[in-house]
């Protein structure tokens, strides 16, 4: 459940991770929605993390078929199933990039026989294998980019340089929704080891509280200063903390927009840090995202550990009928995430390079760093 810290100023502890691959070659993944109270290897969420987990399964059901007769055997194949997985997480661009290109390489694909179909599954294990490994590489570079730029912007401090930076995250962008180090948290974590940090601030992000029970479970094992807050007092937060930033990942992460808002208003620099892979240049504006509304189960409802018991509790915390019935007074609103305007948007960082909002502009820049 974890895997080895890179290398740093200040050495760290082996981080989690939300998929690994055993001996045999099987790929396991841990069930979230347990965390942090124990551990079952099943059930995935984060944009990149899904992404990773597609190609590596795809990955593992073509060592268990039999050889191919053609190239375009192997394409009538895997096309089908890409479809399926591509489906099954509409919003998440990272996984639409991934089965592209697999796409690309059945597409590209040479007529001929079974030799020839053997090199194409070759190539396309090895495309799997990437989609996995490259992750890993991009989130440390974005740290590095995010922790310098927002270090050289909030470094000084009434003409003095401050010890660490104070710094606020929304949902879970670390480790466990990636293939390791993170987005956002990848960014934090970049800061802690260049002793740059002095506090990270973690929103519960309800309804499925990614930040209470996973940003938490990462940040405690990695030994970073952190400190939990309510969704609801982001705003007394910043009214009373000298905070330098808020960072945050892309692509489904809940609650990002008010604290947009809040942000601007206090005049906190507002990150975006997400991979090319996350990134949809097709798009004119966030208006046209598909926002998808969730089960109202997720809100009425909360998993944890008994303290009495010891044992994993499902509670209502909703009075009955709540998100059950079609009454007016049983309404739920619960979209998976929602989407922040470029205007409240200070930077966005990928792995390529940190694209700023200039003063008084509505947009950024996006294209300059994919």
């Amino acid at each position: 459940m974890v895997a080895q810290a890179p290398s740093g100023k200040k050495p760290l502890p082996d981080m989690m991770t939300s998929i690994r691959i055993d001996g045999s070659g099987q790929v396991e993944i841990v069930d979230q929605l347990l965390l942090p109270h124990s551990v079952k290897w099943q059930k995935i969420r984060g944009a990149p993390a899904i992404a990773s987990l597609a190609a590596l399964s795809l990955r593992t059901h073509l060592a268990s078929q039999p050889p191919f007769p053609s190239p375009s055997a192997v394409s009538s194949h895997l096309n089908p199933l890409l479809d399926y997985l591509q489906s099954s997480r509409p919003t998440a661009v990272n996984l639409g990039e991934a089965m592209d290109r697999i796409r690309s390489v059945l597409s590209s694909a040479p007529p001929g026989g079974e030799q020839e179909a053997k090199q194409l599954v070759d190539r396309v294990v090895q495309v799997c294998g990437a989609v996995h490994e490259e992750d890993l590489e991009r989130n440390m570079e974005m740290g590095r980019l995010g922790a310098e730029w927002l270090w050289s912007k909030r470094r000084q401090a009434n003409g003095a340089e401050k010890k660490g930076l104070k710094v606020v995250t929304v949902c879970n962008t670390g480790s466990l929704a990636t293939s390791g180090y993170g987005t956002a948290i990848g960014v934090i974590t970049a800061l802690f080891e260049a002793d740059q940090l002095d506090t990270a601030y973690y929103a519960q992000t309800t309804p499925y509280h990614q930040g209470s029970r996973l940003t938490s479970l990462e940040l405690t094992t990695l030994q970073i200063p952190a400190c939990m807050i309510c969704d609801t007092m982001l705003g007394s937060l910043f009214q009373h903390n000298d905070i330098d930033g808020v960072i945050v990942g892309a692509d489904r992460v809940i609650g990002t927009y008010q604290a947009a808002v809040l942000a601007q208003r206090h005049n906190i620099p507002f990150m975006v840090v997400a991979p090319v892979t996350t990134i949809d240049l097709s798009l004119s504006t966030g208006k046209e995202i598909h926002i998808e509304q969730r089960p109202p189960i997720e809100a009425t409802q909360v998993r944890g550990r008994n303290v009495e018991t010891g044992e994993m509790a499902v509670v209502r915390i909703t009075p009955e009928g709540v998100g059950e019935g079609k009454e007016l007074w049983q309404q739920v609103y619960n979209p998976s995430f929602d989407v922040t305007p470029a205007e409240l948007i200070s930077c966005v960082v990928t792995e390529k390079g940190v694209a700023e909002r200039k003063q008084g502009e509505k947009f950024i820049d996006v294209a300059s760093v994919c």
